[in-house]
């Protein structure tokens, strides 16, 4: 029980740095892939000098396909969620990408032959109309191109998690560098096409973006993710939407509309059901196959 404390601790923390990310990717006026790939690069310095520091065995490399898929998808999240926060809101960008979860269950299905249970159909008629509901709000507000950055973003997310549970003898923190190293080479070289106006301002929020908001992030959720189930790390993760929209509207009073804040409740409630319908139903199998 201390251990399942100590990691659900550690990924509330996570959360909440991570929903920092709407408000610093605002403050900074830079073009968006600049920003994602100098993150990356400073948080894939941070991710390695920890490994360096750490003593214990590094677990191997998994099958390629998955390895690379991981990395990959990973890295077109980060980058996608930055755009999309350039182009939206910063609710409208952190509610659209937590519909993950319905896409990781149907790449599951299509990938690792995992039929999604009547709980993920449900969810994803609920997303749907939850996403009805954001266009419908972008499209009048002239911001549907970065909804759909967003959602895209979403679907990345999702593939991203099906690729890591693809690597059964592979290390998650492996595949966050090689998600970082990707993001970095692709991010970086739009320095040279968009040269960023360099103030102290902008290089501290970079700084705490790189150190703290993805890579200090990503050794608690690696810490936590072994201490609690896929469940618990879903359910406690969902600290990060109600927060991300928070911080933004504090500091900038960047407000989301009635409608996409409708959506993202929608989209975060079937999410929500979904996962603890599930998670009920594995503990009745569990159970039953322990009776038998």
């Amino acid at each position: 029980m201390r251990q399942t404390v100590k990691g659900q601790l550690a990924i509330v923390i996570c959360a909440v740095l991570w929903s920092t990310s709407g408000l610093f990717i605002k403050l900074i006026d830079w073009h968006p892939f600049v920003i994602a790939g100098l993150r990356s690069a400073i948080a894939a310095a941070f991710m390695l000098a920890v490994r360096g520091l750490s003593r214990r065995r590094v677990p191997g490399r998994a099958a390629p396909g998955a390895f690379w898929g991981a990395g990959i998808s990973y890295a077109a999240t980060l980058l996608l969620f930055v755009t999309a926060n350039k182009m939206t809101s910063s609710a409208n960008a952190i509610l659209l990408q937590y519909s993950a979860p319905v896409w990781a269950a149907i790449l599951g299905w299509i990938l690792l032959k995992e039929k999604p249970g009547w709980e993920h159909w449900a969810a994803l008629g609920a997303v749907v109309v939850g996403l009805l509901l954001f266009f419908r709000e972008g499209l009048a507000r002239g911001s549907l191109l970065g909804d759909g950055i967003a959602l895209l973003s979403g679907v990345c997310f999702g593939a991203n998690s099906v690729f890591m549970r693809m690597q059964k003898d592979g290390s998650p923190a492996d595949s966050m560098i090689l998600a970082h190293t990707i993001t970095a080479a692709v991010g970086i070289p739009f320095i040279f096409a968009a040269p960023p106006e360099v103030t102290i301002p902008a290089v501290s929020a970079l700084l705490f973006m790189g150190v703290f908001q993805i890579g200090t992030a990503s050794v608690l959720f690696s810490y936590g993710i072994r201490r609690v189930t896929a469940i618990q790390a879903m359910l406690t993760a969902m600290v990060e939407p109600v927060l991300n929209p928070l911080w933004v509207l504090l500091v900038t009073g960047e407000r989301p509309g009635a409608l996409a804040l409708a959506g993202g409740g929608i989209i975060i409630a079937a999410v929500a059901m979904a996962s603890l319908a599930g998670a009920a139903r594995d503990s009745r199998m569990a159970r039953t196959k322990t009776a038998g």
